[in-house]
């Protein structure tokens, strides 16, 4: 099994910036890709971005420029560096892990994170 424990969250005013952190413990498979998703109420959850084990990056068009995602692989830990945040960023925060054949999806219990304007 696998266990994802985020931590990081908070309140934070617009233009501020947060750093959300993501440990993965278990059976994790050297390859991987570790991602970031968030929802609010009454919307489905939203990719926001993702790497995979060898370090290349993908991100929603709505953080590109101002979010950052890195891992750190020897401690099964993936961060999202999130500047510039803006009220629209408001969003319960969920790290993920995929891995596998067939590939399994692992959720972390998720983590607010609350911009004011």
């Amino acid at each position: 099994q696998v266990r994802l424990v985020e931590s990081g969250g908070g309140l934070v005013q617009a233009g501020g910036s947060l750093r959300l952190s993501c440990a993965a413990s278990g059976t994790i498979v050297s390859l991987n890709v570790m991602g970031w998703y968030r929802q609010v109420p009454g919307k489905q959850r939203e990719l926001v971005a993702f790497i995979i084990s060898r370090g290349s990056t993908n991100y929603a068009d709505s953080v590109k420029g101002r979010f950052t995602i890195s891992r750190d692989n020897a401690k099964n830990t993936t961060y999202l560096q999130m500047n510039s945040l803006k009220p629209e960023d408001t969003a319960v925060y969920y790290c993920n892990i995929k891995q596998g054949i067939p590939i399994k999806d692992y959720w972390g219990q998720g983590t607010q994170v609350t911009v004011s304007s």
